[in-house]
């Protein structure tokens, strides 16, 4: 007697493909927009004080190290509060992330504003740096999630103008701010524009295509849709076989068992791919995770040194005015802003045409912070004054290439499910010289025989620590070989991961 058998089971899978994120070009590039602008607003506030630092020093009769050592409490919570916000990004969107910082920031400005004293300045500028601790690095998160891994060079760049922007536009307005209405309107101004900028992105800021899904259920909820069609084609099997109906081998019915494997396998194959993490240790000790890291330590310490003491050292050493002063790092903000739009576009460009990820965006950052070493080693000694302007350009602002290109390199040899948490790592760990440098230059300042020796001995101390961490950076940046140590975890993000494919389209990796 031959047993009934059961028609093959349907061909369509029980699970789909995953869809392929869209590009949306004009949400990407207002969300690009309004990132910009919260990065403009952050270094208008990381820079006030310095700004404002000859009439507050008058006022409050504080020395050089008090002066330097509330500088230096902007970073007391800075990379720790950059460290624990990474961490938390993988489970709050970037929406109420940047929300959060921005109305805080607005916050963190009132103390000055209801007592002018030391303690009301360090409570401000300590809130300030907590809260502005992860903005650059969850910020590029946000950004991240609305573009593909080939077309993210100019929208990093014109993040981390953001930057060039605050400082650019906020040395001649708070100056003015300073010198029309007092040191204190520039505070308030800038509480102001904090509290509209949190609105405006609370209405429109959301997260983008190509972030991670913060809920592992993707993978789950295709389990248990393969378990129940198995369950299905199972009770109807039982009720064709009670019924003895069905087609017969031979007949055009096919093997059950062999065509529902087939059908099992199809659906396993189209389900979602899990999604991997790696240790965070094996992430976080790679060279170029660590050569990012010291590149960013070696700009962040120029950056902290010009955003504490330029200002002073223009006014006081320099004998600018305040205007001249205001002009003169506007022009170098300029120059850090001219570079930051050249140079991320042309690797990007190097990137389609198949240079390694070392070369195009390893190198550059070791070479921009050696060159500006060098700079701030030379300038002391220029007498000239076209020299020593340009060499103060180059030391205090041909770093900033920097601050685009680690975060693409420590990129592309993470996860991008735990890309947020490695981006507050790398923040919080680079940006530790605010903490140091503000500090440690007024000490040297006072315990010299003059102003101009101890600046001498500060830009000497500083070119040393920048050299080390640029020639650090040189060597150990070496993405290709890094996400081969990783695995398959680390998506490919290099050239011939975003190549053409041979129907002329690009695809859109992660």
């Amino acid at each position: 007697m031959v047993e009934p058998s059961t028609p093959a089971p349907p061909r369509e899978p029980a699970a789909t493909a995953p869809p392929r994120p869209v590009f949306d070009r004009r949400r990407a590039w207002l969300i690009t927009a309004l990132i910009v602008a919260f990065m403009l607003i952050n270094y208008a506030d990381k820079s006030v004080l310095g700004l404002a630092a000859v009439p507050i020093m008058d006022e409050l009769g504080i020395s050089n190290s008090t002066y330097g050592m509330i500088s230096s409490s902007f970073a007391l919570l800075f990379s720790l509060s950059g460290l624990i916000v990474g961490f938390v990004s993988a489970r709050v969107s970037s929406r109420v992330l940047l929300f959060t910082m921005a109305v805080v920031w607005a916050v963190a400005q009132l103390p000055v504003l209801i007592v002018a004293s030391v303690p009301a300045l360090v409570a401000g500028r300590v809130l300030l740096g907590a809260a502005e601790g992860p903005a650059a690095s969850m910020s590029m998160h946000a950004l991240y999630k609305w573009f593909p891994a080939n077309l993210r060079g100019l929208p990093s760049a014109l993040q981390i103008s953001g930057a060039a922007l605050g400082t650019l536009f906020a040395a001649p307005v708070v100056t003015w701010l300073i010198t029309g209405f007092g040191w204190r309107s520039a505070f308030l101004v800038l509480a102001v524009t904090s509290v509209v900028w949190s609105l405006v992105w609370w209405r429109v800021g959301h997260d983008g295509p190509y972030g991670e899904d913060r809920v592992p259920g993707a993978r789950d909820d295709a389990s248990r849709d393969r378990d129940r069609d198995r369950d299905r084609d199972r009770d109807r099997d039982r009720n064709r076989d009670r019924n003895g109906g069905g087609a017969r081998d031979g007949d055009g019915g096919g093997n059950p068992d062999r065509d529902g494997d087939r059908s099992r396998e199809r659906a396993r194959a189209l389900a979602p791919a899990p999604r991997e993490r790696l240790p965070y240790r094996r992430l976080l000790l790679n060279g170029t995770v660590l050569g990012s890291i010291a590149g960013a330590f070696g700009a962040s310490w120029a950056l902290a040194l010009s955003h504490a003491w330029l200002p002073v050292y223009l006014r006081t050493q320099l004998d600018l005015t305040p205007g001249a002063a205001a002009g003169l790092i506007s022009a170098i903000s300029g120059f850090s802003l001219v570079l930051l739009l050249s140079v991320p576009p042309l690797v990007d460009r190097l990137r389609r045409r198949g240079r390694s990820a070392r070369w195009s965006t390893g190198a550059p950052q070791g070479i921009a912070v050696i060159l500006a070493a060098v700079a701030m080693a030379t300038f002391p000694f220029v007498d000239g004054t076209a020299p020593h302007l340009v060499l103060l350009a180059l030391a205090f602002g041909g770093h900033a290439i920097v601050f685009p290109l680690h975060y693409m390199t420590a990129s592309a040899v993470v996860p991008p499910l735990q890309r947020g948490a490695v981006f507050g790592v790398v923040a919080a760990t680079g940006t530790l010289p605010g903490l140091v440098a503000p500090y440690l230059t007024g000490r040297l300042l006072d315990s010299a025989d003059s102003a101009g020796t101890g600046y001498t001995h500060a830009f000497l101390l500083s070119a040393a620590v920048m050299l080390v961490c640029g020639l650090l950076a040189l060597a150990a940046i070496r993405p290709e070989r890094d996400a081969r140590r990783l695995g398959p975890a680390v998506p490919a993000e290099g050239p011939r991961a975003n190549a053409p494919q041979a129907d002329g389209s690009k695809p859109l990796a992660q």
